[in-house]
């Protein structure tokens, strides 16, 4: 039997961090029924129901509510009638990490749980982690974690050297590669001989297993993800091997954006490895990564000459972007495989 029935948390949680699932790891131990409640304001940069969803995901019993964040905040009454009119009742406890929490409790008539209120635990606050989210990425759970991480996309045209690039570039930073689907789709596709007859849905779901695959690798990546190819290059792929347009594929690539373009360049000698078009279509399609880039707007920069020449802008190009104020990403809920 636990010590409450029913007990409440809340809180702006931006973002959520380990702080705050101490606190809800807390709470939920001694409630039969907790309630997380998630105050949203227009001025904060992420949306409450993202944060909810962080939640809900790291605490699937607790009961996650987003509410407009109405009240004065050093008005604890107020406070108090506002969480009870949410919840619809008097909650029997309130757990917090603030001194707020005593006055609040009391004016609903709970009791109050202070949970590591000098951060001795978990010296993390959330002030620090958006004034530097990459540096305390240690606190962030992997669903939040995802949102923050750098993603750098590695793409160009066939044989000029962007696995190559990209799987230095991991090395170099110490961080996950998300290697290129299509290569291992073709691979599987080509098992009983070559076929130039590639359909829509086929490349559709390269696109998809593709993202999928880069949104589980951010959970986990340090600071920046290495993309080899991503959706938006499946789209140019799609148009050369089908014709026309995938508004689906696309649309995942909008999704998908990364927050940086490397091109490689085509100058260098054409190696087939028994899975490329040819060298006849090489310099076409570099042309046509480099206008499709420019013309959706994407951040890129052409990466050319010897493999270390690469390596040392590239680097530069990652360095750059790191050291760039960080906003987190447009929510995407990353699904299992």
């Amino acid at each position: 039997m636990k010590p409450f029935r029913t007990g409440v948390a809340i809180g702006k949680f931006l973002p959520p961090h380990k702080g705050h699932h101490l606190l809800i790891e807390t709470a939920s131990a001694q409630t039969e029924r907790l309630y997380v409640i998630v105050c949203e304001h227009p001025d904060q940069e992420m949306p409450g129901e993202v944060r909810a969803a962080c939640l809900r995901e790291v605490h699937p019993d607790a009961e996650v509510i987003v509410v407009d964040d109405v009240v004065d905040a050093d008005d604890s009454a107020g406070w108090a009638e506002y969480t009870c009119r949410v919840l619809g009742f008097h909650p029997e406890a309130a757990f917090t990490s603030e001194d707020y929490g005593q006055a609040w409790a009391a004016a609903m008539g709970a009791r109050h749980v202070l949970v590591d209120r000098h951060r001795a635990r978990v010296p993390c606050s959330g002030t620090m982690v958006r004034a530097d989210p990459l540096g305390h990425l240690e606190w962030l759970s992997p669903f939040m974690r995802a949102l923050y991480v750098r993603r750098v996309c590695v793409l160009g045209a066939e044989s000029t050297g962007t696995t190559t690039l990209a799987s230095a570039l991991a090395r170099h930073y110490g961080t996950d590669l998300v290697s290129e689907y299509g290569r291992e789709y073709t691979e599987m596709k080509w098992k009983d001989g070559y076929t130039t007859d590639w359909r829509s849905e086929e490349l559709l779901a390269i696109a998809t297993e593709q993202s999928r695959r880069e949104d589980l690798a951010a959970r986990s990546a340090d600071r920046v993800l290495i993309c080899d190819t991503d959706a938006f290059a499946t789209g140019i792929w799609h148009r050369r091997y089908v014709g026309g347009v995938s508004a689906e594929i696309d649309a995942i690539a909008e999704a998908h954006r990364a927050d940086l373009y490397l091109l490689t360049g085509d100058e260098i000698p054409f190696v087939q490895d028994g899975l490329r078009d040819g060298e006849h279509v090489r310099h076409t399609m570099h042309a046509e990564f480099a206008r499709e880039l420019a013309r959706t707007g994407r951040p890129f920069v052409l990466l050319r000459w010897a493999h270390a020449t690469r390596m040392t802008e590239g680097v530069r190009q990652i360095g750059a972007l790191l050291a760039a104020p960080v906003r987190p990403r447009s929510f995407r809920r990353p699904r299992s495989g």
